[in-house]
């Protein structure tokens, strides 16, 4: 090989070659690919069941943007509330013969205001209402004492305080005012009625003072009767020495005695 031929040959073997360059694909393919179909067409299938499931609970439960939540169940519905610790706080439990409140402190509050109109708790039941109505024929019943300001009943109907078996007793530091203004008052009982006062008086006012079914006493006069005499209709006021009172018939002085028959049998 000469010179020029060993010069040549090597410049062509030095010269860049001007084939194209090759591209590889890049991506998935097979079964890779039908796997990824797969799980992205059982993720749409769970989002379609899951909506469904949702319209469905929401149907079933009446809950619509117009109208209150219900919730509704075969035994009873129990609704419970826990603090940061997980201890029960409170639990409201509505069953088909009672519901039930546990709880600190149960407080029934107005819509308007936030007026407290009922709370309960271990010491003390407030009513915050105007007005406590109770239509019961039986009226109310309490097992022991009760403090209240004013009772008064509705207009034209009687307020009635009454203790069928026991005692009945009003007390106050200040005193105890009985008003009826349209109508009359009226106290009975079986046995006796008392009117006490230990450091005042007893003050009756008013236009007619009637004291019926008074006892009427005999009064034995010196002078014969007569046959003649005309019927007795005036009677005299007495009392007796135990603060008993009778009737005896009037005469032109008192005809009070008291070993009169009624002050000897009482």
């Amino acid at each position: 090989m000469t010179r020029e031929q060993y010069i040549l040959a090597t410049q062509q073997n030095s010269l860049p070659r001007t084939e194209h360059p090759q591209f590889y694909p890049v991506g998935i393919y097979g079964w890779r690919k039908r796997c990824l179909y797969f799980f992205v067409l059982l993720l749409l299938v769970t989002m379609i069941v899951n909506l469904a499931m949702t319209v469905w609970i929401l149907k079933v439960m009446n809950f619509t943007v117009d109208s209150p939540l219900v919730l509704q169940s075969d035994r009873n519905v129990t609704v419970n509330a826990r603090n940061h610790m997980g201890q029960l706080t409170g639990q409201l439990t509505v069953g088909a013969d009672a519901v039930e409140a546990q709880c600190k402190r149960f407080e029934v509050r107005a819509s308007e205001g936030g007026k407290v109109l009922f709370s309960a708790d271990e010491d003390e039941i407030v009513i915050g209402a105007d007005r406590l109505k109770v239509t019961g024929t039986e009226g109310a019943v309490f097992g022991h004492s009760v403090e209240t300001p004013h009772i008064r009943a509705e207009p034209s109907q009687d307020l009635k305080l009454e203790s069928p078996t026991r005692s009945l007793v009003m007390e106050a530091p200040r005193g105890v005012q009985v008003n009826a203004a349209a109508g009359d008052l009226k106290a009975t009982c079986r046995k006796e009625l008392h009117l006490q006062s230990t450091e005042g008086e007893i003050f009756l006012n008013a236009d007619t003072i009637r004291l019926g079914n008074l006892p009427v006493g005999s009064f034995s006069s010196s002078s014969p009767p007569s046959s003649s005499a005309p019927r007795q209709t005036i009677y005299e006021l007495c009392v007796c020495p135990n603060g008993k009172l009778y009737l005896s018939p009037a005469g032109a002085g008192s005809t009070c005695q008291s070993s009169s028959n009624i002050c000897l049998w009482s």
